[in-house]
């Protein structure tokens, strides 16, 4: 997905976000305010990639606040809130033994639900006191885009590219899902902290590589999939796969730029220019199966 100039504020609405939860020095938040823009002016241009930007920008962000990590404790809050939904979220997926249609369907709506945990998007409201009433209310609506029938028969050989933190727990029950259809997994997640991502650090917290049949990194601490910094044996999977399953709208920025596929992106469309690129409104619960013959 190439740059918009929207993606230009919302950018260093994010750096101002971010820079507030590292330090209270105002000096230092200016200059790393300051330090972007000067990033940004570099590397804007309409025929840019969103993602490959916003990856340079935060670098930038990071090394002037002295900060590997400003959402440290952020990502800690967001899982055990995500953690506090989980039960009501299992009783829905597994209310009246679904079939194993249904089952998936629901599995993977209830993951594309999680993408909302998510802080620091303008104009995107992530309250942790609203995740529930807000999960149930999506649940209750249902997929907008539904490509679920499609994807099962494609689970042989899933590659599947994680992206927030608290959401990580509900993809934990596709991956059951999978696994009860028979299915392999590789779990893809950053390969250093960047934003409310997932890391090994939170596969190792949460044991989730006990779910899946392996787990990879993305080689870097990029915003999405950086084909130049992904290793060779990323590239390889994600080459070899049945079905690559892509988690959010980074993910997406960075991949629809390729051909890739079968993928499916599995996203809530938060952002107006990610929505519009799809074809499709904001707002909406989005399991689309694209290059598939």
């Amino acid at each position: 997905m190439k740059m918009s100039p929207r993606c230009t504020y919302c950018l260093l609405s994010r750096v101002h976000f971010q820079s507030k939860l590292s330090t209270d020095d105002e000096d230092l938040i200016s200059k790393t305010l300051h330090e972007c823009l000067g990033v940004m002016n570099k590397h804007y241009s309409p025929e840019a990639v969103s993602a490959s930007v916003a990856t340079k920008i935060h670098r930038k962000c990071y090394e002037v606040l002295e900060d590997n990590d400003p959402y440290k404790v952020t990502k800690k809050l967001i899982n055990q809130a995500a953690l506090k939904v989980l039960p009501a979220a299992k009783e829905k997926i597994y209310e009246n033994s679904p079939d194993d249609g249904e089952l998936f369907r629901r599995a993977v709506l209830a993951s594309v639900i999680a993408n909302y945990f998510d802080f620091g998007i303008m104009g995107f409201d992530a309250s942790e006191d609203k995740f529930e009433a807000t999960f149930l209310k999506f649940f209750d609506h249902g997929l907008d885009v539904d490509d679920t029938l499609k994807m099962m028969e494609l689970l042989q050989d899933v590659v599947y590219i994680a992206d927030n933190c608290g959401e990580i727990l509900f993809d934990m029950i596709v991956f059951d899902v999978i696994k009860k259809l028979g299915g392999k997994i590789t779990l893809v997640v950053r390969g250093g902290p960047i934003l409310t991502d997932v890391t090994l650090e939170e596969v190792a917290e949460f044991q989730i590589d006990k779910k899946v049949d392996k787990v990879m990194t993305t080689g870097s601490n990029a915003v999405g999939i950086l084909v130049e910094e992904a290793p060779p044996e990323l590239l390889k999977a994600m080459k070899d796969a049945t079905l690559i399953i892509s988690k959010g709208m980074a993910n997406y920025e960075t991949l629809s730029e390729h051909n890739f596929g079968p993928i499916a992106y599995m996203l809530l469309t938060k952002c107006e220019c990610v929505a519009e690129d799809l074809g499709l409104e904001q707002g909406l619960s989005v399991a689309r199966l694209m290059n598939f013959p």
